[in-house]
């Protein structure tokens, strides 16, 4: 998934502030015709009536003591004390501090090992600590008029955090400051990489001014109007992601906000006047499945494992009640993008057959799509599928987010759609077993000077390739504020026809 602004709500609601909505475009199932899918995506002014909204949910940033001129890092994990000793960055160190944002000043500091910044023994020395033996430690960030770079923390305490020596990193600083370089308690902060997802828009909102936000953004992003255009374009299904939250609807755990459910129902309404057909997609999961934004992630840690079994299931057991004896209702995916290696082939199964089973006590007909794992062998899933009926296998065809795609030109990117993406779908297509479906694609790329023709060659190719998969393929995303990721934006401007 393209590391962009999503959001899920059930409109995609991953999409759900989503700007996402994803589009299907012709599948070619038995007796389903042409299918389009759509997901959506948040966009990048909906951020900007946060206050620091740099520092969102997720951020990670590096600090330079202004005085030692040495980075501050926790080196040796556990109960390590803080420590301002590094003379270059490092995004892979120990260096590198991850954001949860409390309110538009107050955040918890988490490390590459998935621990909180605290005060030792209530004092003043800071050290890693576990966040299941100690509630995290807020810290007040105050920036300096003019110079957000620059930076001073209060512990609570009371006091400053100041770097006294490259050993020595304390909450004990009392006096006011100057912002000078030789100002113990001023720290220069990098920010290495954001979030951008509705974990970060609505919790950096807040509850209220989220609420009305969201609000808005659903009724005014994908509207009734969009679902006749599809269909007068040739688009038969809309794919459209959810977060786990939709299940607690009207009053979803916190930052979420309700709305999604609704938006939800509106799709399936307007889906059923069109002749259209819904495929929902459970887009993000408790914890994350894969560390991305749009998996509804917090922080960029994926931590999703098989003691979170029982609850998504439970997730799936909801969707299917719902939506189960409507007619638009043609599939149910039970998650998105799973990632290895970290999450497990075997829990993946374990959960699979569970949300399989859970969908079949409310439909016989309705298909149950499961997407490989990204980094996973294409094939991983096929024997473990052959033995449940009407089932789909997901797989998602990009070529971007690998560098050697930027070094391609025009015409090797094209060939490789038809000699890789070709022998890539062949390897999830067979006679007798599941059926295939390219859930995710676009015609976006990374090659310098293309015409508009070398746009509309690149889509004729992945229309060739991916239709051929048996189920269908979906185009992601059927509105965006960046153009070609747009599908409705192509085919207004003859890009792509269908």
């Amino acid at each position: 998934m393209p590391i962009l602004f999503s959001f899920y709500l059930s409109w995609v609601l991953f999409c759900s502030l989503a700007s996402p909505n994803s589009v299907n475009l012709p599948l070619k199932a038995p007796s389903l015709g042409n299918w389009l899918v759509t997901e959506g995506w948040m966009e990048p002014n909906m951020f900007y009536g946060i206050k620091n909204n740099d520092l969102l949910d997720g951020t990670q940033g590096q600090l330079i003591s202004t005085k030692l001129k040495k980075y501050l890092t926790a080196e040796n994990g556990s109960e390590t004390i803080l420590m301002a000793n590094h003379n270059s960055s490092s995004a892979s160190s120990w260096q590198t501090f991850r954001l949860w944002r409390i309110n538009e000043t107050f955040y918890n500091f988490r490390l590459s090992n998935k621990q909180f910044i605290g005060l030792e023994n209530q004092g003043n020395k800071l050290v890693a600590v576990s966040a299941t033996e100690k509630f995290p430690e807020p810290f007040q960030i105050t920036r300096k008029n003019g110079e957000p770079h620059r930076v001073r923390f209060r512990a609570s305490n009371g006091y400053f955090l100041q770097a006294k020596s490259e050993m020595q990193v304390t909450a004990d600083y009392k006096g006011p400051s100057t912002w000078e370089e030789n100002d113990p308690s001023v720290f220069n902060m990098t920010i290495v990489s954001t979030m951008h997802g509705e974990y970060q828009i609505t919790n950096g909102y807040g509850p209220d001014k989220a609420a009305k936000f969201m609000r808005d953004h659903w009724k005014s992003y994908i509207t009734e109007e969009d679902f006749k255009f599809m269909s007068q374009n040739g688009l038969n299904a809309v794919r459209i992601p959810v977060g786990w939250w939709i299940a607690y609807d009207p009053k979803p755990p916190k930052p979420f906000v309700g709305g999604s459910l609704q938006a939800l129902d509106n799709a399936f309404r307007w889906a059923q006047k069109y002749g259209m057909k819904v495929i929902v997609d459970l887009h993000a999961l408790r914890v994350s499945q894969n560390g991305s934004p749009h998996s509804g992630s917090r922080d960029g840690f994926q931590e999703w494992s098989d003691s979170d079994i029982q609850e998504t299931v439970a997730i799936i057991d909801f969707l299917a009640s719902r939506y189960a004896d409507h007619p638009s209702l043609v599939a149910i995916e039970l998650m998105n993008e799973p990632k290895a290696p970290d999450l497990k082939l075997d829990s993946l199964k374990r959960y699979y057959k569970a949300g399989y089973d859970t969908v079949r006590k409310y439909s016989s007909s309705a298909y149950v799509i499961l997407s490989n794992r990204l980094g996973g062998e294409w094939s991983e899933l096929l024997s473990f599928a052959s033995n449940l009926s009407r089932v789909v296998i997901d797989v998602h065809f990009y070529n971007l987010f690998w560098d050697n795609f930027n070094k391609m030109s025009v015409q090797q990117n094209i060939d490789y759609i038809y000699r890789q993406r070709s022998s890539d779908l062949r390897n999830v297509t067979t006679p007798d077993g599941p059926l295939s479906f390219v859930g995710e694609w676009c015609c976006e790329w990374e090659a310098e000077g293309a015409s508009k023709r070398d746009y509309q060659r690149f889509a004729e190719a992945q229309l060739d390739v991916y239709g051929r998969a048996t189920f269908g393929w979906a185009y992601w995303a059927y509105k965006c504020h960046l153009n070609h990721w747009s599908l409705r934006w192509m085919i207004e401007n003859n890009y792509i026809k269908l």
